[in-house]
């Protein structure tokens, strides 16, 4: 039996830590809250992952070499392992580590998805036939994503034969789930060209985050990022690019995104803790303090 002694020395353990500023890693079940949810990161990358195809920076030539690990595609997950309940947010080309992260590698209780990028719902391939042959996952996305999921091989097979179960979403009127876990759905804009394109807020408990993880400029927005923010309590935002000269070669005028510095000036004080995710591979802030991590679990 450990004694007196043994708990004043991992107390003293964890000052010495703290005063080093090294935090103490939390486990899964320290990290659940009272109810069960956790809202828990599965990916911070662009659509296509870090390393990128043809990407020859010492970043990518790093993860190649096996000196740091790969960045998935920017994904959240929402799980009650209690109750057997996981909501997807986002089916990425690496969905199925993902789901290994978030459920044990099953199938999820339900997916969102924000639009049609590479990165946002290609996952759904692995529901079909040469994989799990799901049955009726309910999928949800606006009436655009719906119309081109239902029109286009190969996603209309797996409406087809009922591996999905295709949900249309109308903007800003809430999805109410299990256990009172409530979802919105909010228009912004985006590069439309095979759907329109959408962030999340996640609901339960009083808790509330946000999920934006693309959008042109937020001055394009009709509505005020920061007044949104201010009423949550967690925000996954577009942190694609953290400086206009990051693509030799391209113009970012052709891929718009908000600035990381400016998202940051533009949201200094708010209440909500806020997090970039959808990082590009050249973004130079990836390590920077308020870029989320893969794996970063929240009680919810």
């Amino acid at each position: 039996m450990r004694g007196p002694a043994f708990a004043l020395a991992a107390v003293g353990a964890i000052v010495v830590l703290l005063a080093f500023g090294v935090r103490p890693i939390r486990t899964a079940a320290q990290t659940r809250s009272a109810s069960g949810w956790q809202l828990i990161v599965l990916g911070i990358a662009q659509d296509a992952g870090i390393p990128q195809l043809g990407c020859d920076q010492e970043l990518c030539k790093s993860i190649r070499e096996g000196k740091r690990k790969p960045e998935r595609v920017a994904s959240l997950g929402l799980v009650n392992r209690a109750l057997g309940i996981s909501y997807l947010f986002d089916a990425t080309p690496d969905m199925v580590s993902q789901l290994a992260t978030l459920n044990g590698g099953h199938a999820p209780t339900e997916i969102f998805l924000t639009h049609g990028h590479i990165g946002h719902y290609t996952g759904l391939m692995y529901l079909g036939r040469e994989s799990i042959d799901a049955k009726s996952i309910p999928v949800h996305g606006t009436e655009r994503m719906a119309k081109y999921l239902t029109t286009n091989g190969p996603w209309s097979q797996l409406v087809s034969r009922n591996n999905i179960d295709v949900r249309v979403l109308t903007p800003d009127t809430a999805v109410d789930l299990a256990d009172g876990v409530r979802v919105t759905a909010f228009l912004v804009p985006h590069r439309d060209e095979f759907t329109d394109t959408v962030g999340y807020l996640i609901e339960h408990a009083g808790k509330r985050a946000l999920f934006v993880p693309d959008i042109d400029q937020w001055s394009k927005w009709s509505r005020s990022i920061r007044e949104l923010v201010d009423t949550a309590d967690l925000a996954f935002l577009d942190g694609t690019f953290a400086s206009a000269d990051e693509l030799p070669g391209r113009s970012i005028a052709d891929i718009p995104h908000p600035l990381m510095p400016a998202t940051r000036a533009l949201l200094k004080g708010t209440r909500a803790k806020v997090w970039f995710i959808h990082l590009n591979h050249t973004n130079r802030e990836l390590g920077a303090a308020d870029v989320v991590r893969d794996g970063a679990i929240f009680p919810f």
